[in-house]
């Protein structure tokens, strides 16, 4: 009988395990964990899992934002708060909410944790760069149909890369690749319906036009719906320790409250950006109204013009254009209308918000300013009184506190100034190099210094380092490595490198820095930023029909959003890198040019070809814009330096390895009693 209960009890056990493992196959596999094998699986040359891995995390990143919004709106619906209010029937409804979206949520995603996906992968989701691996992957595989799909995806949200466009126009001449084929797989259906509404009406299709701009009102209106839902999520509290300020409960529901409300209102701005863009589209939802009043007058629909004038003008009240409208259509039908209630409401809404965000965000001691979300009334320009044409997208407009580092330089430029050291070689000065503060000088170290440079970074520099771990940031088909002058010198305290090679690299970086110094004629002295010794190799098997860059086109310390022409000085750029350098180890390595461009990151203005002793130095704004071409053989190594005039973002490693070389100097201090020891500094 034992026995029967025991033999029953195993099978009893087994079918749980089984029921528990069938359960747990349906849970949402995270999107970070499908894209690390996606990626894995590329330098393994494993395309057919480079294609299961990452459309699977696509997949995944697709279906957890959908259950995290259904989640939320159901939970919202199924627990409305009451007319009657007080403290506890608002807490009642918070916590069962709360209650009801985890139950929702797990039912999906499994039992939540504390795994958070890195900032880097959600950056890298937003940039799309799946779809950059994607249509590698595709092309290795001879789909050319899907890669063709999935280059033009990645195309959308990066423009400025000009390769990608390259391989677009090789695949339209592709056997087997269709017109259909090159389509946005994550493009936002509102902004989809706007884009072809607008085709419509440039070509006179007023009927098909009204239908794909209510179609676009529809979409975007439950796009706001499902942004805002998004924004529940938890948020960030820097410089705000509740536990050590003892924040009272108010104020903590409070803090946290008015960042929700902040990325809410923030839907405004994000529902109008195109992918990839910085500025959101000018005017984007009054202009849905503009548009439809003057094609609902085109199909002499009156009534519906009237209406939409109208709510134009709760945009924007006065504006003189559609004013006149307004009284033109209101004389013919003899009597008036009223805005879309929808609009109206949505402006209420606004409003209030803005109100709720001012008292919050003084309450939490942080600065808010309104942005200019609607902009200005224009787009529309014509003598027609009604209502005036129009010339379809419209410009880029900056963002509310966007400085734009193209309008005016805050100090008069100059260069020519001299060299510093005997053996430094002027090859090209800005006029030669197409542009404004750029030279091109040689021999700035000797053919013995890089050998020992390069010999140093293959013992020091690691796979990521200075890349936050990414061993490719910036291309899948090269290897980056770097190392800092602190690491270098911490390698030598320790025996690992001669302490002669360390000691050069700190010597290199300071000799570089008084020559950009000096060339440029800076008033004020020229401040470390940022000192990175780096290699980049090109991964063996990666290169055949290789068009991408080794280092996109970029500014240093500015956005640079080349369809709007503007560079955008603001975070995340280094808004206070000022100056910057390349000095070259070796030349021995096939591609790896650096290029200077215009504004619009395709007119090459400037190449450079690397070479030992070889340096390239330039201001770091927006008048700069530069990149590297793909390295397709070899290896390349060069000193990166970015220098600010700002003593406050001074490098902390800088300051430290200065230190380290003061003690080293200073070795007979030692030997009469000082204690400095400059390990004490690594």
């Amino acid at each position: 009988m034992d026995g029967n209960f025991s033999q029953a009890g195993v099978l009893l056990s087994v079918v749980l395990i089984a029921v528990a493992l069938s359960s747990s196959v349906a849970f949402l596999e995270p999107y970070d964990l499908l894209y690390d094998n996606a990626v894995q699986a590329f330098y393994n040359n494993e395309y057919a899992n480079v294609v299961r891995y990452m459309e699977a995390a696509l997949s995944s990143y697709t279906e957890l934002r959908s259950t995290k919004v259904r989640c939320r709106l159901r939970c919202q619906d199924q627990h409305p708060f009451d007319a009657a209010f007080t403290d506890l029937s608002f807490f009642d409804v918070v916590l069962r909410r709360s209650a009801c979206m985890n139950t929702c949520i797990e039912e999906k995603l499994g039992t939540q944790s504390v795994h958070k996906v890195s900032e880097d992968v959600v950056q890298d989701f937003y940039r799309r760069i799946p779809y950059n691996y994607l249509q590698l992957a595709y092309q290795k595989l001879k789909q050319p149909d899907k890669a063709a799909a999935a280059a033009h995806t990645y195309f959308q949200a990066n423009p400025e890369h000009v390769e990608m466009g390259q391989n677009l126009e090789q695949y339209k001449d592709q056997q087997g690749v269709r017109e259909e084929d090159f389509v946005d797989r994550e493009a936002r259906p509102h902004q989809r319906s706007f884009t072809a509404a607008v085709r419509l009406y440039d070509r006179g299709d007023y009927e098909g036009a009204i239908v794909l701009f209510e179609e676009a009102l529809v979409e975007y209106y439950k796009a706001d719906v499902e942004c805002r839902a998004l924004c529940q999520g938890p948020q960030r509290f820097e410089g705000h320790d509740h536990l050590r300020y003892r924040y009272s409960l108010h104020e903590l529901i409070s803090d946290h409250f008015t960042q929700v409300l902040h990325c809410e209102h923030e839907c405004v701005r994000d529902l109008a950006t195109r992918p990839g863009r910085l500025s959101p589209m000018e005017n984007y939802l009054p202009l849905h109204y503009d548009y439809l009043q003057f094609a609902y007058f085109q199909v002499d629909r009156l009534e519906q013009a009237l209406q939409c004038a109208l709510t134009y003008l709760l945009f924007h009240e006065g504006e003189e254009f559609i004013t006149d409208n307004v009284e033109y259509f209101r004389e013919v039908l003899g009597h008036d209308s009223v805005p879309r209630e929808k609009a109206a409401w949505y402006l209420r809404r606004h409003k209030q918000e803005l109100e709720l965000l001012l008292i919050g965000s003084k309450t939490m001691g942080a600065e808010f300013t309104e942005g200019n979300y609607w902009s200005s009334s224009g787009g529309r320009e014509d003598s027609n009184r009604i209502p005036s044409g129009t010339d379809g997208w419209m410009e880029y407009v900056p963002i509310s506190e966007k400085k734009n580092v193209t309008e005016a330089a805050s100090q008069q430029h100059r260069e020519g100034g001299p060299l510093v050291y005997a053996s430094v070689q002027l090859v090209q000065n800005s006029v030669a190099l197409n542009g404004t503060q750029r030279v091109l000088l040689d021999n700035v170290i000797s053919e013995e210094e890089c050998s020992d440079l390069r010999h140093l970074a293959h013992s020091v520099t690691m796979a990521g380092d200075g890349y936050r771990g990414r061993m490719s940031p910036h291309t899948p088909n090269e290897r980056f490595e770097g190392a800092t002058v602190l690491k270098t010198l911490q390698y030598g305290f320790e025996g690992r490198v001669p302490m002669r090679s360390a000691r050069l690299f700190y010597d290199t970086s300071e000799r570089a820095r008084s020559i950009i110094e000096s060339y440029f004629l800076l008033n004020s002295t020229l401040h470390f930023s940022y000192t990175h010794l780096v290699c980049r190799t090109a991964i063996a098997g990666q290169q055949d029909h290789r068009n991408d860059l080794s280092h996109p086109i970029h500014a240093d310390n500015c956005l640079l959003d080349p369809e709007a022409n503007e560079c955008w000085k603001e975070p995340p750029a280094y808004t206070y890198r000022d100056y910057s350098a390349l000095l070259y180890l070796n030349g021995d390595f096939e591609g790896g040019d650096f290029i200077f461009t215009e504004m619009d990151a395709k007119t090459v203005t400037a190449s450079v070809k690397p070479k030992c002793g070889r340096m390239v130095g330039f201001s770091s704004g927006g008048e700069n814009p530069h990149g590297v071409k793909a390295v397709t053989s070899g290896q390349r190594c060069a000193v990166a330096l970015w220098f600010t005039l700002n003593p406050l973002f001074r490098e902390l490693e800088r300051l430290q390895a200065d230190e380290v070389i003061q003690a080293l100097d200073n070795r007979s201090q030692w030997d009469q009693g000082l204690n400095i020891n400059p390990k004490d500094e690594l």
